[in-house]
């Protein structure tokens, strides 16, 4: 047995997140099969993080254990002619037995794309969230945000239906700015609750509408003020761009190839 790594890409419009369900099409469950006519029996894949349905990834991480002869870089190529044109795989490559996407990884990094254009934007309404209504101020939001970088117990940020024992975690980064009309946010933490970065990004909103204020914003989270944090942003805007190892087994890609400029100058 080997063990195999992959890095992926996929737009998650069409799927019921990563995660293998009953009655759903997932990633996982696309993938696994594609796995299972090369092996001609049952793989099981384990992925850095699970997004939920409609998230995209531009970076997510993936390993499994194989038997086969099919060389540990081959397998990008290989899984490529047998997957949708919405998931590719980047690159693959061996890794050692005890190398594991999720608990090798020391933090994920996530981004939430707002249009904040007046005018919607064929090329990228699959991929961001066309929030028109108001100008927001990208500058107070960040000033809103800097109280959340390090281990907090973000309990008022995570949906219900989660089976995570702690609401624990710890934000490495966050980083909002404009460019031009976009307002991007990167948000990079060891572990992310259910639905965390959506609910954050929907009172950031607020507070950059100036319909709440930054220490409203604040007291909503640090005092566990769930049921005012009513409003999540749609799925659509939000993508996993990679995960981050001690050690970057993958060797082909740069982190531009993760999420690529889309024409606008200064978005990268």
């Amino acid at each position: 047995m080997k063990r195999v790594a992959l890095l992926i890409q996929y737009d998650g419009s069409k799927f019921s997140g990563w995660q293998r369900q009953k009655n759903a099409i997932t990633v996982q469950e696309t993938l696994e099969k594609a796995l299972s006519k090369i092996t001609l029996h049952p793989v099981n894949t384990f992925a850095a993080g699970r997004t939920d349905a409609g998230v995209h990834a531009s970076g997510q991480v993936v390993h499994f254990d194989i038997d086969n002869i099919i060389p540990g870089n081959r397998y990008s190529d290989v899984l490529n002619n047998l997957l949708p044109s919405t998931i590719r795989i980047l690159e693959s490559v061996e890794v050692k037995d005890n190398w594991h996407a999720c608990y090798t990884a020391m933090y994920r990094h996530y981004r939430y794309v707002i249009n904040n254009s007046k005018f919607s934007n064929l090329f990228i309404n699959n991929w961001s969230w066309h929030r028109y209504q108001k100008v927001l101020d990208e500058v107070l939001m960040s000033n809103a945000s800097k109280e959340m970088v390090g281990e907090h117990d973000f309990f008022a940020f995570q949906k219900t239906g989660s089976n995570r024992t702690t609401s624990i975690t710890k934000i490495k980064n966050i980083d909002i700015k404009r460019v031009e009309d976009l307002i991007l946010i990167d948000i990079k933490a060891t572990g992310f609750l259910y639905g965390m970065v959506r609910l954050i990004v929907g009172q950031l909103v607020l507070v950059g509408e100036k319909k709440i204020s930054p220490e409203i914003f604040t007291d909503r989270w640090v005092n566990k003020r769930k049921n005012d944090v009513k409003e999540s942003a749609p799925a659509k805007g939000l993508c996993f761009v990679n995960a981050v190892y001690e050690v970057n087994v993958f060797k082909k890609i740069n982190k531009h190839d993760f999420f690529p400029v889309f024409l606008i100058k200064g978005f990268s």
